[in-house]
């Protein structure tokens, strides 16, 4: 490996060859499915890709953060505002 690292630790042989052991020993699959982003609603989210010019996104930014929020969570509270879905 060509000084491959994960959080500044080398990955090595040894550590390849523990992931492959480990896989191959099955992984609890409830527990890995408590894992990941929290929903944002009933079921699944989708991604859904917007265009924004320089000066939206810095406002967007600005109040996102006044407002100790994500700019993804800034963008759904003003559409279910705009659309008036709880």
């Amino acid at each position: 490996m060509a000084d491959e690292t994960i959080n500044g630790e080398p990955v090595t042989d040894e550590v390849i060859q523990g992931w492959a052991d480990e896989a191959e020993a099955g992984y609890d699959t409830e527990k890995l499915r408590k894992r990941g982003r929290p929903t944002v609603g009933d079921g699944p989210g989708v991604v859904v890709p917007v265009r924004m010019d320089a000066a939206l996104l810095r406002a967007l930014t600005a109040r996102a953060e006044q407002e100790h929020v994500s700019r993804s969570e800034a963008i759904r509270e003003a559409v279910r505002a705009w659309t008036q879905v709880a």
